[in-house]
């Protein structure tokens, strides 16, 4: 082999060598510090670090490849305008995955800790901050190529007013959504009814509609706008827990000391063995009215949310039409037509 083409394959395997050592190098990093980085933050139980960490798995070989490349291909015999495109390649490959790396990382912490701060678990921040840090991000690659970006920015804002203009209705809702997470009347999680009928547990938020999930298991889709003008109720605020009335009767023969005795014990044998159920709560006994062939009565229990009171309903009454039952306690019959009426009378 002549001098020439030993300088010509040392000029070739130099930059080849490179890559391989740093490539090599990417992966001993991701799996030997960040697995010790993995088993101490799990010591720790600390959430955002295997975010972090799921994260970095996925880009640390990837910037090290990069970053081969990047040091070898100078050390190519390249034309420089061929070099120059390569090396731009590089940095917006790099800026990118840094870019993408980031939003996932802020999104991730949203989705972690909104629960603890005054951002809720909803999809809107989480898209807001994705685009804020990918617009971000991608200036930052024009800028970093050569491409000036201050035109850009001003054909932007003369073009923001008629993209205003286009897009009316998905701004508002999704300033109207914007505007509900701030106020923080309803949140995801909570039940609520709108004057329309419509109720259900909130699940989402997002940049357009409000997704409420119906105890049948049905989407509800609210336009933002909508939700932010209408009238609801909020069955989890200012407090889930929820007063149930159960409308009883009782004939008038009864003693009404024992009857309410019986009713208390059933009720509060309910609220302590039930699902659902407040333990500690004094179930409520008043007497409302004297009607036509009985005395009416309503019993309060209270529910731990607002699915819980269907089954507290069931069981308070299946078990107190067995008490009453045993106790000889009779339920009078609605006087709804005559022969209810007759059967009364001869009773």
């Amino acid at each position: 082999m002549s001098n020439t083409q030993q300088f010509d394959f040392i000029r070739l395997a130099t930059p080849l060598v490179t890559i391989i050592i740093i490539i090599l190098a990417g992966f001993i990093i991701e799996k030997v510090v960040l697995g010790w980085f993995h088993k101490l933050l799990k010591r720790k139980s600390w959430r955002g670090g295997d975010l972090i960490l799921g994260v970095l798995r996925g880009k640390t070989v990837l910037w090290f490849v990069l970053w081969g490349f990047s040091i070898a291909i100078p050390k190519t015999p390249l034309t420089p305008g061929l070099l120059l495109l390569l090396q731009q390649i590089l940095l917006a490959v790099f800026l990118l995955s840094v870019t993408a790396a980031l939003a996932n990382i802020a999104t991730g912490f949203v989705d972690i800790y909104g629960h603890r701060s005054l951002i809720p678990q909803v999809s809107l921040f989480g898209n807001i901050i994705r685009i804020v840090i990918y617009v971000l991000g991608i200036l930052i690659l024009l800028q970093s190529i050569g491409i000036e970006i201050t035109p850009i920015l001003a054909a932007l804002g003369v073009g923001g007013l008629a993209v205003s203009l286009a897009l009316q209705d998905s701004l508002s809702n999704l300033f109207s959504g914007i505007q509900i997470l701030v106020a923080k009347q309803i949140r995801p999680g909570n039940y609520i009814k709108l004057a329309t009928g419509q109720e259900g547990y909130i699940v989402d938020i997002n940049w357009r509609n409000t997704q409420i999930r119906q105890l049948a298991n049905n989407m509800v889709i609210v336009p933002n706008a909508a939700l932010n003008s209408a009238i609801l109720i909020n069955y989890h605020d200012p407090d889930k827990q929820l007063a149930i009335s159960v409308e009883l009767s009782v004939n008038y023969d009864c003693d009404l000391e024992i009857l309410e005795q019986i009713t208390t014990e059933v009720a509060r044998e309910v609220e302590q063995t039930v699902a659902g159920g407040v333990a500690d709560f004094e179930p409520v006994i008043q007497y409302t009215a004297f009607g036509e062939a009985q005395i009416k009565f309503t019993v309060t229990l209270r529910a731990e949310e607002f699915s819980d009171q269907f089954l507290l309903k069931h069981e308070f009454i299946k078990r107190l039409h067995k008490r009453y039952q045993q106790e000889g306690i009779a339920i009078p019959l609605p006087l709804r037509n005559g022969l209810a009426k007759d059967s009364l009378e001869k009773v």
